[in-house]
């Protein structure tokens, strides 16, 4: 392609939500939640909290733990399930969806479309990121997670080059004060594993995925010797180490976890840091690629208490755990009353010299958008969707919204059959 010829634009938009759940601070030392705990006792009245974000930590729990099944057992579809999801899911081959409905543990139902379709999984892949990390932090405290979180709360990093540059803002919160401050990360800034877990997992910084991706790195490298490690000698090793053998090293431990868990390379698998700061460290490798089938799986091997360990899973559930304001999937009415657990991204580019429509969420040159929730109703109604699509000139945040509204109603009557249900229409027909 000759790039004088065309005018592109390219933006990747990335998930605005907080994450956690309110009462976390004690165990976590996220100075967010602190701030947030007003809300409890209505002193502080945050108006973009729906019914379904006040779970408390130990309301949250994993659902398949009990009787734990291969997941390709799990994976096998319902037929009759599969009817009732066909008649939503949008007849395109821009999409590709999974959807299990673990309602009833002992028999779930599954249903997919185009489940093998690679799609780039934009920030979706910040949770192999942070299954990276907990997996490097389990190898050094195998039998104690309060040594574990203990250190992710107390040992605060520094930002250096690998949080630039990012446009989107992190909170920071003053405790004292009760002053919250949303800004651009730089180079001096710091914060606990913990907080920086948590603009990665929240506001989706980009800046803070490229530095809980190096700090898994060094304990990777350093193993007993990183709970001492000082920022001067991390910032000394990575001046003075090969390139190219940082690069394997950080490809290898971001993607050996998913393989553990039975995701296949060509499933899911991530190639590069998601700030150009590194780059002077580590290199790119072998691309970025999700399915999705493959991200069923995770979501399987999540409930089951199998990423990493049982605390591991439980642990990054609750920092997926939506404590503000809800987007795209997430933001269908249908779900206020539900606790979401969630992660999307979008990545998209608008080429100019094209008659056809562009602008944010409708990209024509590609409109990768990439959904992964888990909704959990009071009525016991519990299902997982693993939604991506790449369909150009259309709102795939208003898409995967309408369609969210349709499965919630379909799977709701399907276990509760007195409650309404409707079949997907395509806002973009209307």
């Amino acid at each position: 392609m000759n790039v004088l010829k065309y005018s592109v634009s390219i933006s990747l938009i990335l998930v605005l939500t907080l994450l956690y759940p309110i009462d976390g601070y004690k165990s976590t030392g996220i100075k967010r939640l602190k701030r947030l705990e007003k809300t409890l006792d209505s002193s502080l009245v945050e108006y973009y909290l729906k019914p379904g974000s006040f779970k408390m930590s130990d309301e949250i729990n994993l659902w398949l733990c009990e009787a734990t099944k291969p997941v390709d057992s799990l994976m096998k579809v319902d037929q009759d399930f599969q009817k009732s999801m066909m008649r939503l899911f949008p007849n395109s081959s821009g999409y590709g969806i999974t959807v299990m409905d673990i309602t009833d543990t002992d028999n779930p139902k599954y249903a997919e479309l185009n489940e093998n379709s690679g799609f780039q999984p934009g920030s979706v892949g910040k949770i192999a990121v942070a299954t990276a990390f907990f997996n490097e932090l389990r190898n050094l405290c195998p039998e104690d997670w309060s040594i574990r979180q203990n250190l992710m709360r107390n040992k605060v990093v520094k930002s250096g080059n690998w949080g630039l540059y990012d446009h989107h803002t992190v909170p920071f919160v003053n405790i004292e004060t009760d002053k919250l401050v949303k800004r651009t990360v730089v180079f001096n800034d710091e914060f606990s594993l913990y907080e920086w877990m948590d603009h990665m997992l929240s506001v989706s910084n980009n800046g803070a995925a490229s530095i809980v991706w190096r700090e898994a790195l060094l304990m990777r490298v350093f193993g007993d010797d990183y709970f001492g490690l000082t920022q001067q000698q991390a910032d000394d090793y990575f001046d003075n180490a090969n390139k190219s053998e940082l690069t394997d090293i950080a490809i290898n431990l971001v993607n050996d976890p998913l393989r553990d868990l039975g995701i296949a390379h060509n499933e899911w698998r991530l190639g590069s840091f998601f700030t150009n700061g590194p780059d002077r460290y580590v290199g790119s490798k072998g691309g970025s690629i999700g399915t999705p089938k493959g991200l069923m799986k995770y979501m399987l091997k999540l409930e089951q208490g199998c990423v990493i360990d049982e605390e591991s899973s439980l642990e990054i559930k609750k920092l997926l755990y939506m404590t503000d304001r809800r987007i795209r999937y997430a933001q269908s009415p249908q779900l206020n009353n539900a606790a979401v657990y969630f992660k999307s991204g979008s990545l998209y580019s608008c080429d100019k010299s094209k008659s056809t429509p562009c602008g944010k969420y409708m990209g024509n040159r590609y409109n990768y958008m990439n959904s992964i929730i888990m909704v959990e109703h009071e009525d016991g109604t519990n299902y997982i969707v693993c939604l991506m699509s790449n369909v150009l000139s259309k709102n795939s945040a208003g898409a995967h919204m309408y369609l969210a509204t349709a499965i919630d109603k379909k799977i709701r009557a399907i276990n509760t059959p007195t409650a309404p249900s409707e079949d997907y229409v395509d806002p973009s027909n209307d």
